[in-house]
């Protein structure tokens, strides 16, 4: 699906998401055509989403993050629910899961005491039978896509933690494109 040179033309863009066409194709050796055709068959395929910042919900005063277990009243449907929960700015994620629940949400919240706050939110959305959370202490692996990208190209060099370099040499500092 993808090759050498995609992969190094995403985790140039990871690294650099401003850097600008012509900019990429000086740094990866090939036409300026072909950056743009290759983002373009990229973006079309739905391999790159999108080019917008990412944001740190804790540098605008969310520093809780917690990950909420929903069941959910069957007859409802789980789309109902999500389409209620994406009303809550709280809710950054939800996901249908198997196992003892029936979704997953990641949640943020100014303080422990404000988490309670968006957990009744949760609990108040018509469908959410029950609601149990656990808080975040730490972070560990953060959101990351660059590994994938290196697997699906077979790309050897693929970024390692605490290395700083990636993709053809193309720093490993990875988020969401």
């Amino acid at each position: 699906m993808i090759d050498d040179l995609d992969a190094r033309l995403i985790a140039l863009f990871t690294a650099e998401p401003r850097i600008g066409v012509l900019e990429a194709s000086r740094r990866l050796g090939v036409a300026r055509g072909t950056v743009q055709a290759r983002l373009d068959r990229l973006s079309g395929q739905g391999v790159i989403r999108g080019f917008g910042p990412q944001i740190d919900p804790a540098a605008l005063g969310y520093g809780v993050t917690a990950f909420v277990t929903l069941q959910i009243r069957q007859p409802g449907g789980h789309d109902p629910v999500a389409e209620r929960l994406a009303g809550v700015p709280e809710v950054i994620e939800a996901h249908t899961i198997t196992g003892a629940g029936d979704m997953l949400c990641r949640v943020v919240a100014r303080s422990n005491q404000d988490l309670q706050r968006v957990i009744d939110m949760i609990v108040a959305v018509r469908g959410v039978e029950r609601a149990s959370s656990v808080i975040s202490l730490a972070t560990q692996v953060p959101y990351r896509t660059l590994p994938l990208v290196a697997a699906a190209a077979g790309t050897e060099n693929a970024p390692e933690p605490g290395r700083g370099r990636g993709i053809g040499g193309v720093p490993a500092n990875d988020g969401a494109l």
